[in-house]
């Protein structure tokens, strides 16, 4: 049988290993040489003691990992949940934003019809008519989160008013709503129409046409 060759068993262990099994050998008198058989051994299970702390090792990195992705999949789907019920709230809110909007000229052409009313002598039974009419409308409107802006005087503001052209007058300051044509409406606080206006101007200085006359030339 081939004698199996020797294995040096400091290259295996570490010098904290071979000082304590030293220590202990030392305690049973004479110093002895540790066989062969029982270096390969003792070589053997360092060797895989090695192996098994490296997997060790590789294992946890890998559960750190696998944590840092669930981690950031939990937060991924926190905001993906989030972003839909938002979306959700947004068409419940504005799911009848077109159908309000036909419903708008209605609205105006009420408002019409009172203004119309007024300067009529016998309209008072049309006007009240109509007038309870505009009020029904308007709720109706309300209930849905629908209220009308407040144009007249205000700074002209182009996200919520529509110029459709300039009035010279001293009522309001310069570019400011000087009338308003047609009402502006919003959607819970989001623009459903936009309101036309007329915007104020300064009034322009009034220009002499009279020209001097000139001095008569003396002896004429």
């Amino acid at each position: 049988m081939a004698k199996k060759k020797k294995v040096d068993i400091t290259e295996e262990l570490s010098r904290e290993d071979m000082a304590e099994i030293e220590e202990m050998t030392e305690n049973f008198g004479p110093k002895v040489d540790i066989p062969e058989e029982l270096q390969e051994e003792i070589a053997e299970i360092t060797s895989d003691t090695a192996s098994l702390t490296a997997d060790l090792e590789a294992a946890r990195e890998e559960a750190r990992s696998n944590q840092e992705q669930y981690l950031r999949t939990l937060a991924e789907m926190d905001n993906l949940r989030k972003r839909t019920q938002r979306e959700k709230e947004d068409i419940a809110k504005f799911s009848n934003e077109n159908i309000l909007r036909e419903i708008l000229p209605v609205i105006d052409n009420l408002e019409r019809a009172i203004e119309h009313a007024k300067s009529q002598d016998d309209g008072a039974g049309l006007l009240e008519g109509v007038e309870m009419t505009l009020s029904q409308s308007n709720s109706v409107l309300q209930k849905f989160g629908v209220e009308s802006l407040s144009s007249m005087g205000e700074a002209f503001d182009p996200a919520h008013h529509q110029a459709v052209g300039q009035l010279e007058t001293t009522d309001v300051p310069a570019n400011h709503v000087a009338n308003e044509l047609q009402k502006g409406y919003l959607l819970n606080s989001r623009l459903l129409r936009p309101a036309m206006v007329m915007v104020a101007k300064a009034p322009q200085p009034a220009v002499e046409n009279e020209e001097t006359p000139t001095p008569a030339e003396d002896g004429e």
